[in-house]
């Protein structure tokens, strides 16, 4: 297990607070900066690739181990915990004490013993129906104990779950509903969509006709609709079969948003074209009149398998904050940029999800080639302005997830939360921000003693969330 990598001729995405952690560890009573909220009270929990062991072949950042980190916070205290996601192909490669599977960069490993493909529970989570689960959107979730980040197996919502899940199901805030989509790559239907109740019931799941397989990562939906995405990033095994490549960015392909109501089936769906783009992550989505407006981040291109010479792991075209507006009534559509600014992992106040919301906010791009962020930025959209928090030198982070505040009376009346790792003390530390006043300094820095890898996406599970369970007694 405790297998060193020398970070002087790895990969970059295996290198500085890219490289993995393999100690587990449980820390309490951290050192706090400042003063963290009485009334934030939960667990901030993040995802992301952590390998156990040195790649098999060559190694995508996409490729690692699910790792959980999570900072519990109650009265003004917080303590840290890590723990691998421990799926079934984790169970295997442990056992055998070295990688059974080659990632991403690698053609499919067809005659593999152990299977075709490995399902590494590495990008996302969610919370819904009391139960947290670890997402990776090539196969099932994984159940996670929210106290102990123990891995308590695959779930399947009592078998009937006959399709991949992807990393970004949506948990409409006012329904309890819980909207979810799996594609394949290989084999019609190329996407199944489906609605899950409050109660935790796999409702409905219909497929959705596209022509080919294609990566389609995230989605969005507004009160009544969902919107998915036929975007030009296309799977295809004749060109695997000649040596290629089976991925591919097909600039001459239009993207397509498909509008559908939220209990509806391919038979009323609705298309939309546009120019050629791709969108990894979305901000929002809602209903205005006639039309349907989707905020997203938007790239020209995406070539997610190649590296640049400057290790850029997903092409040089950058991802900027986009608006388009698909309209109902005359099936017109208009876009345009909102800013600049190269960003991603956009993020709101999950209470407006679905709705027209005034704030937003994401991850800003570093000048650095990696997949690196040095602040976070803030987004008005009722007067198309912008703020900025920088993490300061030598310092990055990531996503911000947005808590908010008991009793809260706005929009953006709660905190910020994200890891930052700072480079000259080669340590990490959980960021809180006053999400009203971002350009402010932290209202508290949680310090913790080791690195926390650059990772994915997280949440935060708070004390409101738990009342309905005794985990709230855990507080």
């Amino acid at each position: 297990m405790n297998q060193e990598i020398n970070s002087t001729t790895i990969h970059p995405y295996l290198d500085g607070n890219f490289a993995p952690v393999r100690q587990e560890q449980t820390l309490p009573n951290l050192r706090v900066i400042g003063e963290l909220p009485h009334d934030l009270s939960g667990w901030f929990v993040r995802n992301g690739p952590n390998p156990q062991f040195p790649p098999l072949g060559s190694y995508h950042w996409f490729d690692g181990d699910g790792m959980l980190h999570s900072v519990k916070i109650a009265k003004g205290k917080a303590a840290y915990r890590n723990r691998y996601v421990q799926t079934l192909a984790f169970e295997k490669e442990r056992a055998a004490n070295m990688a059974l599977w080659t990632g991403l960069l690698s053609p499919p490993q067809t005659d593999n013993p152990y299977g075709l493909g490995k399902n590494n529970a590495n990008t996302s989570l969610v919370y819904h129906h009391h139960k947290l689960l670890a997402l990776w959107e090539g196969g099932l979730p994984y159940q996670i104990n929210h106290q102990s980040l123990e891995t308590l197996g695959e779930y399947n919502f009592n078998y009937q779950l006959n399709s991949a899940f992807t990393a970004h199901p949506k948990v409409d805030p006012v329904t309890g509903e819980m909207i979810f989509l799996g594609y394949s790559l290989v084999k019609q239907p190329y996407v199944q969509y489906s609605v899950v109740s409050v109660g935790g019931e796999l409702l409905r799941t219909v497929p959705i006709d596209l022509p080919i397989g294609v990566m389609m990562h995230d989605f969005a939906i507004t009160e009544n609709y969902s919107i998915l995405m036929d975007l030009p990033l296309t799977f295809s095994l004749a060109r695997l079969q000649q040596g290629k490549l089976a991925f591919s960015f097909e600039g001459n392909r239009p993207s397509r948003f498909g509008i559908l109501p939220r209990h509806g089936d391919n038979s009323n769906i609705r298309w939309f074209s546009s120019p050629a783009c791709y969108v990894l992550h979305t901000l929002n989505a809602y209903e205005d009149g006639d039309e349907v407006v989707l905020i997203a981040g938007r790239m020209n291109s995406l070539n997610i398998l190649f590296f640049s010479e400057s290790h850029d792991m997903i092409g040089e075209e950058p991802t900027v904050l986009y608006r388009w507006r698909f309209n109902l009534r005359t099936g017109t559509v208009k876009e345009g940029s909102l800013s600049d600014i190269r960003i991603d992992f956009p993020r709101l106040n999950d209470g407006f999800l679905g709705r027209k919301m005034r704030y937003g906010y994401a991850a800003k791009r570093s000048p650095d080639t990696r997949f690196m962020f040095d602040g976070l930025i803030k987004y008005d959209f009722s007067n198309d302005r912008m703020q900025t928090h920088l993490f300061g030198t030598g310092r990055y982070g990531g996503e911000a997830v947005f808590v908010p505040r008991s009793n809260a009376t706005a929009e953006d009346d709660g905190w910020l939360l994200t890891f930052v790792y700072d480079e000259t003390s080669e340590t990490s530390e959980l960021v809180v921000l006053d999400a009203s006043s971002i350009t402010e300094p932290p209202v508290a820095r949680v310090l913790i003693p080791t690195r926390v890898p650059y990772g994915f996406h997280g949440l935060w599970i708070g004390r409101s969330q738990l009342l309905a369970t005794s985990a709230a007694d855990e507080l």
